[in-house]
């Protein structure tokens, strides 16, 4: 049986102004969208895919519901530094969970959780 997925492409992030979230995030990647549309603004990150969608009730809500979607970063502390001058809040600092791998989780001005991941393991090639 083939495998069901070849990787996990896309985090999307529900917000309620579009085009306010579109300026944070192109700001904070330094990418400007492939994609833009009223119901759906698609961004390139290191080949892969960051939604935001119009925040909607019931399926699209900003918040920390249980799903992070972490970003692989060089360098976690650096990373760090970027995104909370831009804007975000701490949620769980950045800590060494073991094996080199260090994490940390912010939430973007519009409640949804960002986590950061240095994972040196990792080359995000299958």
């Amino acid at each position: 049986m083939p495998a069901l997925a070849k990787a996990l492409m896309t985090a999307i992030y529900p917000v309620p102004d579009v085009a306010a979230a579109k300026a944070w995030y192109a700001a904070l990647f330094g990418v400007e969208p492939y994609f833009d549309e009223p119901f759906y603004v698609g961004f390139n990150v290191a080949g892969y895919e960051l939604g935001l969608v119009p925040a909607e009730a019931p399926a699209h809500q900003p918040g920390n519901r249980g799903v992070i979607a972490y970003w692989g970063v060089e360098s976690a502390d650096d990373a760090w530094k970027r995104v909370t001058a831009a804007g975000a809040k701490p949620l769980s600092a950045i800590a060494d969970v073991g094996g080199d791998i260090r994490v940390g989780v912010v939430t973007d001005p519009y409640g949804n959780a960002l986590g950061l991941i240095e994972n040196p393991h990792f080359t995000g090639k299958g």
